[in-house]
């Protein structure tokens, strides 16, 4: 593809302007889905963290490390890990913790030039499960943020099947930049509307809890941590496909030293977020679609989105005020987000011939339907598990990988293998 401005390119700074105006308004959906995992009190200013922590990411990694235009943003795993281990009464001083260390692995395999090897464990089928499980874990959460207000069920699960539907088509239809819009597009228009019906709010979020920059303390939980060690085995997979897929389309060159490059960076920002308590980036792989319809494949065009994501930060009232999307909206939002997820995951399934034949199908299957399963377990049995093995058999994505995994090497192994 003819590129306007190509990956080293500086395009002119009106020009630079209004591409990182396109970049900023995918960023700020991406951060608000993410904040439903605020400690109690402490939403305001977990989410100015977020804006903070995803800006110096996503401008450390254009200049330095994989040197693309990829937009960073709360990994979807992360809020998984950090859900499940909540659910088992962890906390901040053991969530965070964990979420260093395993940022700290990654690097280091990066630093250390082992990614090649590690990635001869993920097969076509693995790589599928885990993108398709990321979006079947989140069903919990996103089902209890649509149907949050007690009052106005009905009206929730109309407004969600009208919203995705709408979002879907139009997305079939838009052309270039407005493609990129539909989600900005719908928590604006989503608001309003759902606000109309119930009535506008009388005051905007605000901290219940001094601000702390710092988690308060350290707690090591054995099994915290490796429950998070799973989480960061698909946050490396969701990270060297998003590289990869751009690398290919823009053309870059040294595609495997940006792939090092790009993974050391997220892995030392992922141990800054252990640090302040919030969660981790990674590259989200909706960057090749708006530089398809831009034209433009300029990589400091995101430096102009993660500036302004750096300044929202420190302006409390503006992210005050787009905290008061109302929670119904921003599930139907993160509903229409992993539904795309699962669509990517059975793209892949398609194209690189994951699924076959009928066990092909069953390995993929059985690990989809555990991670349901043990979402939606209800505390009770949960609570039964050895707390040592709780952090990891409670959670459903970590018990899907691990399954998987299994399956794929070790009980329906291809013979070919």
């Amino acid at each position: 593809m003819d590129f306007k401005y190509k990956i080293d390119d500086r395009p002119a700074l009106g020009a630079m302007s209004l591409y990182g105006l396109q970049w900023l308004m995918i960023c700020i959906p991406v951060v608000l889905t993410s904040t439903f995992v605020a400690p109690e009190g402490q939403t305001l200013f977990f989410t100015q963290k977020l804006f903070a922590l995803m800006g110096v990411t996503m401008i450390i990694n254009s200049l330095w490390g994989h040197r693309l235009p990829l937009i960073a943003g709360p990994a979807a795993v992360l809020l998984m890990g950090v859900l499940a281990a909540k659910g088992q009464g962890s906390g901040s001083e053991a969530i965070y913790p964990s979420m260093a260390i395993g940022g700290a692995i990654i690097a280091l395999l990066a630093a250390m030039g082992l990614m090649r090897k590690v990635q001869r464990i993920f097969t076509p089928r693995i790589v599928v499960a885990i993108v398709v499980l990321i979006s079947f874990t989140m069903a919990k959460p996103i089902v209890g943020m649509i149907f949050s207000d007690a009052e106005h069920q009905l009206l929730a699960m109309i407004f969600a099947v009208v919203t995705v539907v709408a979002m879907a088509v139009a997305n079939n239809i838009l052309k270039g930049v407005w493609k990129s819009m539909v989600v900005i597009v719908a928590m604006i228009v989503g608001s309003i509307f759902y606000y109309c019906i119930i009535g506008f709010p009388k005051s905007f979020v605000t901290d219940s809890v001094a601000p702390q920059l710092f988690v308060g303390g350290v707690e090591l939980d054995a099994g915290v941590v490796i429950a998070f060690i799973f989480c960061y085995v698909a946050l490396f997979i969701n990270q060297v496909g998003s590289v990869q897929s751009l690398g290919e389309f823009t053309g870059a060159d040294k595609l495997e030293r940006r792939q090092s490059r790009g993974m050391i960076v997220q892995g030392v920002m992922n141990v800054v977020a252990g640090a302040v308590g919030v969660v981790g980036p990674v590259d989200y792989s909706l960057s090749p679609g708006v530089v398809a319809s831009t034209s433009c494949a300029s990589r400091y065009t995101v430096i102009p989105a993660a500036v302004a994501m750096i300044v929202l930060a420190f302006i409390p009232d503006a992210v005050s005020v787009l905290l008061t999307i109302p929670q119904p909206v921003m599930g139907v939002v993160l509903l229409y987000l992993m539904a795309t997820q699962v669509a990517a995951g059975l793209h892949l399934a398609e194209g690189s011939g994951a699924v076959k034949s009928f066990k092909d199908g069953l390995v993929l299957a059985i690990p989809i339907m555990f991670t349901v399963i043990l979402s939606f377990a209800p505390q009770s049995a949960l609570s039964t598990i050895p707390s040592l093995l709780r952090p990891i058999v409670g959670n459903g994505f970590v018990m899907g990988i691990i399954i998987i995994l299994l399956l794929e090497h070790l009980f329906l192994k291809d013979k070919k293998q």
